[in-house]
């Protein structure tokens, strides 16, 4: 078992904010690891619905005809699909399916492997994953080895975050809020680099998927660098007797129950969200005049650099967004975990209202300004500032210690189910008016803050933070 240097537990180690030197790195491999699925996923609707889909292409890719007979009998009741639509759904299942295996790795971590050696099969796993989509017939090959690979990397990442503090440290949420940060980081460059290599003819999307694999490989180096700075796996405290191993409180549950409950609002919220990478995309690319200042600067905005529109904004508001966090605080008005979430929800359907009013003001067959986009993305960052670093720093708060990385799993199957329903909503993208199709996403997401705020009281003494109850005392080792 890997294990961490013995060594200073006990001192304050300020590397970053005032935080664990071990932020940084798990900062810094997140940020690569993420450049790596960001910039996969900027480019793989566009890939399936430019190049792969069409004949012959389609017809040397291995499974692709099972997997066709398949999903237009689930989705589409045996009838058959067009490019659009399936590439949608394939796109859907994909991100669903990336989502789902961290509740399975989690509990493997939790119960044999670790967290520290399931970091480091993932990363392989999904390096190979990315340098196998080069070649489009093994394409289900590629996806399905970065599903697994995730599934072992995601939930161990994330809860070695919440690991490098003591019981009752404040710094869990900032220290979330950095994390996510690094995941923005790696989100921003990776459509520009990753995107633009696609886009050129004199490269295209296999040199894509290259640069998405190579960004990895190069996570999972900084992870192995990392290892001395890392407290230790849970595992490894249950061999040395510094923890128990004790059953489930009545309050355990009680907490386990309340984070099932946010589950499903917050599976609409992804569910909405996550167009961004498919039909925000085709937006983008048919129905979006993107010339810079059109008459005078002529340039198109590649395809692709749109999707680093969003996590340029997490790391320019987040700093904004904290600072008024602690502004409401000291006049004792911040909202409580739960309201933080319901208001994000409330943005992203803001979002999509300014989406449906850009298709309502070019109309069916004109081009709207890409300014629409940049308001667009603006407000559905603010609604995930106030609901996804929240929900990580929630679960790494208020779950059992015993199964913690289990529970970190179960908050991504929120992201499985949206992705699945996100997938299927896709698909109408070109069977449906644009306003019509936007309207139903700012719906969904308006139920979600509404399902969302009804929790907020009923959970409010589960959820808040109690004494007793802080982060399971976990130091390097």
């Amino acid at each position: 078992m890997l294990t961490g240097q013995t060594g200073a537990a006990d001192r304050p180690e300020p590397h970053l904010f005032g935080h664990p030197r071990g932020l940084t790195f798990l900062f810094t491999t997140e940020m690569a690891e993420r450049f790596s699925y960001y910039g996969m996923r900027a480019i793989l609707v566009l890939y399936l619905t430019n190049v792969l889909l069409l004949h012959p292409t389609v017809d040397g890719v291995i499974g692709y005809h099972a997997m066709k007979d398949f999903f237009e009998t689930v989705f589409n009741g045996g009838r058959p699909l067009g490019v659009q639509p399936m590439s949608s759904i394939i796109y859907g299942n994909y991100t669903a399916f990336v989502y789902l295996t961290p509740f399975f790795g989690g509990m493997i971590a939790d119960r044999w492997l670790g967290q520290r050696y399931s970091v480091i099969v993932g990363g392989v796993i999904m390096a190979l994953g990315e340098f196998t989509l080069m070649l489009p017939q093994f394409l289900f090959v590629g996806l399905l080895l970065l599903i697994v690979g995730n599934g072992f990397f995601k939930p161990n990442i994330s809860t070695q975050v919440g690991n490098l503090y003591k019981p009752g440290d404040a710094r869990i949420d900032r220290a979330y809020s950095i994390f996510y940060v690094g995941i923005n980081v790696g989100a921003f460059f990776s459509p520009l680099i990753c995107g633009s290599l696609a886009e050129d003819p004199a490269f295209g999307y296999r040199w894509g998927f290259f640069a998405a694999g190579v960004g990895m490989a190069i996570g999972l180096v900084i992870y192995l660098v990392a290892l001395r700075t890392l407290p230790s796996d849970r595992i490894a405290r249950l061999q040395s007797k510094t923890e128990e191993k004790k059953p489930l409180t009545g309050a355990d549950w009680r907490a386990v129950i309340a984070l099932v409950l946010l589950c499903i609002p917050t599976s609409l919220f992804w569910a909405v969200y996550e167009q961004q990478g498919n039909t925000i995309s085709l937006w983008a690319e048919s129905f979006t005049n993107r010339h810079l200042i059109p008459g005078v600067i002529n340039w198109e905005i590649p395809v692709t650099w749109f999707q680093a529109f969003n996590p340029f904004m997490i790391f320019a508001f987040t700093p904004l967004v904290v600072m008024f966090w602690s502004w409401q605080a000291k006049r004792g008005g911040e909202p409580s975990t739960v309201t933080k979430m319901a208001l994000g929800d409330l943005f992203l359907a803001l979002s999509y209202v300014v989406m449906a009013a850009a298709a309502y003001v070019t109309g069916p067959t004109g081009q709207a300004s890409w300014l629409w986009l940049l308001a667009f993305f603006a407000v559905i960052t603010l609604g995930e500032l106030y609901l996804s670093p929240i929900g990580l720093a929630l679960v790494a708060r208020v779950a059992p210690p015993q199964i913690l990385s289990a529970m970190m799993g179960l908050w991504f199957i929120t992201s499985f189910t949206g992705n699945q329903l996100q997938g299927y909503i896709g698909s109408y993208f070109s069977r449906m008016d644009k306003v019509s199709f936007f309207l139903l996403c700012a719906g969904l997401a308006a139920a979600a803050a509404l399902v969302t705020w009804a929790f907020d009281r009923p959970l409010r003494s589960t959820l808040e933070v109690k004494p007793e109850k802080p982060l399971p005392a976990i130091e390097p080792q």
